[in-house]
């Protein structure tokens, strides 16, 4: 939580299992039938949105990238610029751990490009290349 600003309920990721500085993350995102989502996405046939592991995925991104750029603490925010070749593969459903692995593609001080891909067990659920700032907050 100290790498990330978000907070329930946007907070994506729930743990970190792997990270290796400069190169990669794995994190876990324990899918709960009690998420907000789930009660009108979908009645009957609950799936998490798209746009919310393309979510997850940006944000174990975030805290690669703050950590790999030594930001914790910083206040540094990490902002979307652009999401591409997103295809989701199999319906993210209430009761999984969806693994998020995300590594970097490009790095540089202020813009990171990642490719990540997101995992039920051994089958991918979601892939996608994004391209991240790293920005100062809004002045209040």
């Amino acid at each position: 939580m100290a790498a990330l600003p978000h907070r329930y309920p946007m907070l994506l990721v729930d743990r970190v299992e792997e990270l290796i500085p400069d190169q990669r993350i794995v994190a876990i995102k324990a899918v709960s039938i009690n998420e907000e989502f789930f009660q009108g996405h979908f009645p009957g046939r609950p799936i998490m949105p798209g746009v919310l592991q393309v979510e997850a995925l940006a944000q174990a991104a975030g805290v690669l990238a703050v950590e790999s750029l030594g930001l914790a603490g910083s206040g540094k925010l990490v902002y979307f610029m652009s999401i591409d070749g997103v295809k989701f593969r199999k319906p993210v459903e209430p009761g999984v751990l969806l693994r998020l692995e995300v590594e970097f593609l490009q790095k540089r001080a202020r813009i990171c490009k990642f490719a990540g891909k997101a995992y039920l067990g051994d089958d991918l659920a979601t892939e996608c290349e994004f391209t991240a700032m790293i920005a100062d907050p809004p002045s209040a």
